[in-house]
Formats: structure tokens, sequence, C-alpha cells
């Protein structure tokens, strides 16, 4: 029997939520989330700014360019390592809780970014420097792949069901602030160290942060209840003993067709986050040669439209439906793909600015449904696993390569237009991927319903 909470509204599972407790699991999530991308992307950028050089330079020798071509690859690695962190959090997450798993994924993520910037060079050890930056940008996949469907779901099962888009879009405006943050700080130490100083030793300093933010979100994320889906399946002893085998018997079209609603976001997002724009633009070789420190305020810019729209469209997904807000965030995602290059080959900084800020508006209206939609398309006793998993599949075949790819395309076409048909050809995917599901808005989430939450998901099947 569900019961009714400090709002006025249901719960869903029958487990009192106050007010009180969902605005801390808000911030938990929002904190936990920043902390977690922050650590991402500063190597995503440093990747684009100085690994290159730091790590890979002799690559340069006999094939110019490929040094670059290889850095970027270091950070696709990581994605690789994303599901076997999704299926270890997505299973102890569907047995053990959902807390304790976002407590360890972040204390990975923080230890791996902070040894980061102790790292020697290739220059002071030989091979060994890359060798173990790999090692580490591991870690930071592991930890990535098992984090965010922890954290989307603490959101989204403690939210009252109207307000699902709302709560779940906590966590993800996590991302955009995370490369704010990341933009912000290495821009302050590209002014506070230019030039070389920034290769010999700026570009540290924002690893070193990482601590200082590792123990605050540690702190906050000790403080949320677990969430009330999954005090129930514990309550009732229901949990899955194998969630991924069951998962994968059952679920396998929504694993991947959810996978594949992410491909479109989160290769555009990498051209940012990934760190080829600023690789692009700050190149001395290059068509623009801008200052590092302009480029990276013009990213955390962008940072900011793509939060704003992010939030937007979790509020609009609790009006219209999740895959509405889908079906707009697309075409405008579109749009604004074809606008981008222009814009950033203008030769202007202020029209790159421009041009990556209306990119985040895309970014943000294909992005801040996803925590809702993934969680009412997946039954309760698989859930964490499920929106894990499709995430971290989804990251592969989206973002893992995407500087990679666009860096090829631009070295072997020396076009930067074909980049923007690459993008344009993920964006289609994800629109055809979200077109095959159905829109589950307000769905009954507890295990209770897990019946009713098997049935309807594809747009092929009787309702």
């Amino acid at each position: 029997m569900s019961a009714r909470d400090t709002t006025g509204g249901l719960t869903p599972t029958g487990t009192i939520s106050s007010t009180t407790d969902r605005r801390r699991v808000a911030v938990a999530t929002v904190v936990g989330t920043t902390v977690e991308w922050y650590d991402f992307f500063i190597y995503a950028q440093a990747a684009g700014l100085v690994f290159a050089t730091l790590f890979f330079g002799p690559l340069n020798e006999e094939y110019p360019g490929l040094a670059q071509i290889i850095s970027f690859v270091t950070v696709g690695i990581s994605f690789l390592f994303r599901p076997l962190g999704a299926f270890l959090a997505g299973h102890f997450g569907d047995k053990i809780g959902r807390r304790p798993m976002l407590v360890l994924t972040l204390i990975l993520m923080g230890a791996a970014t902070t040894l980061v910037g102790f790292l020697p060079t290739y220059a002071q050890i030989g091979v060994a420097a890359p060798i173990l930056l790999i090692l580490l940008r591991v870690l930071q996949g592991i930890s990535a792949g098992g984090e965010w469907g922890g954290a989307v779901l603490m959101a989204v099962e403690h939210a009252p069901k109207q307000r699902r888009g709302l709560f779940g879009a906590m966590p993800q405006i996590g991302v955009p602030i995370g490369l704010l943050l990341a933009s912000g700080v290495n821009a302050i130490m590209a002014a506070i160290a230019p030039g070389d100083a920034f290769i010999e030793w700026g570009w540290r300093v924002p690893f070193f942060l990482s601590i200082v933010l590792i123990i605050v979100g540690y702190w906050v994320r000790r403080r949320v209840e677990e969430s009330p889906v999954f005090e129930e399946i514990a309550e009732r002893k229901e949990q899955v003993n194998v969630p991924v085998a069951k998962l994968f018997a059952r679920f396998t079209p929504l694993v991947f067709l959810a996978a594949l609603v992410f491909v479109g976001d989160n290769a555009v997002g990498y051209m940012t986050t990934g760190g080829y724009i600023q690789g692009y633009a700050t190149n001395p070789e290059g068509p623009l040669g801008f200052e590092r420190g302009p480029v990276l305020w013009a990213v955390a810019a962008s940072s900011v439209s793509w939060l704003v729209a992010t939030f937007a469209a979790g509020v609009l997904s609790d009006r219209i439906g999740r895959r509405n807000t889908f079906i707009f965030g697309w075409i405008v995602q579109g749009i604004f793909v074809v606008t981008l290059f222009p814009l950033v080959n203008s030769g202007s900084l202020g029209l790159l600015t421009l041009g990556l800020v209306l990119l985040g508006i895309g970014l943000g209206f294909t992005y801040g449904a996803q925590s809702s939609w993934y969680a009412e398309l997946f039954p309760a006793s698989v859930r964490y696993s499920g929106v894990s998993i499709a995430y971290a599949i989804g990251s592969i075949l989206g973002g893992a390569f995407a500087p990679t790819i666009a860096q090829w395309i631009q070295t072997s076409t020396g076009d930067s237009t074909n980049v923007m048909w690459y993008l344009l050809i993920v964006t289609a995917v994800s629109l055809v991927a979200t077109l095959l599901l159905r829109d589950r808005k307000g769905i009954d989430l507890s295990p209770s319903n897990e019946a009713e939450q098997e049935r309807g998901i594809y747009i092929w099947e009787k309702v």
C-alpha cells in the first residue's frame, strides 16, 4: 500500500520520502556527478592540450600528427572498460544497494585522477609513462561506467512520479558543471602558467585539486538515504542472484536501443568534452592557432548553455514526455551541428564561442530527460544493471573514439565539413532509436509493478 509523503503526493514504493530527503538526494547527485565528470574531463582536455607532447611526442618523428591521434585514443580506451564498471556496479547495485556503489566509484575516480597529476613524462621514464597513463585512464573508465547508473536511480527513484524528469535532470547537470569546472580551472592555470610553464607543470594542478573535490563529494554522498525502490526490493527479498544474466536473457533489444539513444549526444558532446575542439582550435600548426585560455573559456561558456538546456529538458519531459523531448532535441542538435564548424572556422573567438554555446543547447535537450526515461524503461529488479550497461555501451559506440575519428577525418581530408557529416549521421541514428521506444512517463517504478514494467517497451508491442 502506498504512503503519502509530506508534499501530498504518493511515493511509488510505499516508503515515505520527505521533501528534505529529496532535496538532499538532489544535491548529492549533482555534487557527486560534478566531481566524477570534472575528473573525467580534465583528462580529456589535457589529452587535447598537452599529452601528445608529454607522453607520445616521439611518435611524431616518423608520422606527423600521430601523437595527437594516439593521445585521443587514450581518451577512448577508458570507454572500453565502462561496461566492466557497469557490470560490477549494476550487479552489486541491484543486490546490495545504490548508495554503497556511489561512494566506491567516487573514491576510485578520485584516486586515479590524482595519480595522473603525479606521473612522470616520457622524457623522464620513457615508455613506462604512457603505459601508466593508460592504466590510470582505465580505472577512470571503470569508475565512470558504474557511477552514472547509481546516481540517476537515486535521483529518479526518490522522486514523485510527476517530477521524475526534474529530479532526473539533477545528476545530468553535474556533467556540464564538471565541464565548466574543468575548463575554468584549466583556463586559470593557462593564465597563471602560460606557454611552456603550462606544459611543464601547470597542467598538473587541476589533477591535484581532485583531492579536495573527492572529500566534499564523499561527505555529501554518505549523508544520503538508500533508494526507496531498492529498500522495498530488499524488504521483499526479491534481489536477483545474477541481475545481468536476467537483463540480457529478457531485455537485450532494450539494452541496445537505449544505448543507441545515447550515441548521438555522446559523440557530439565529445567534440568538446573529449578535447577535439580544444586541440583543433589551439594547434599552432592548424588553421586557427588560438591561445589556450580563450578557447577554454569558450568551452566553459558552452557548458553553461548545456547546463541550462539539460535542466530545461528534464522539466519539459515532465510535461510533454521523455520521447517527445528527445525528438525535439535531436532536431535542435542537428541544426547546431551544421552551424558548428562554419562558426569555429571563422577565425573569430566570438563566433567560435557562439558555435559552442549553440551546440550546448542541442546537447542539453538530448541529455536532460535521459535519466528519467532510462529508469522508466527498465524493470526494478534489473534497473541498475540496465541503465548502467546501456549507458556504457552507448558511450563506446558514441563518444569513446569520437575525438579520434574526428581527428582522423580532419587529418585525412583536411576538411572539417566531413566531421560535420559524421556528427549528423550519429544524431540520425539516435533519432531512429528514439522513435522505436515508447514513452513511459509516470509508470510505477516499484518492484510490485514489475509485470507492467516488462510490457509495452517497444512501439511494435501491443499495450
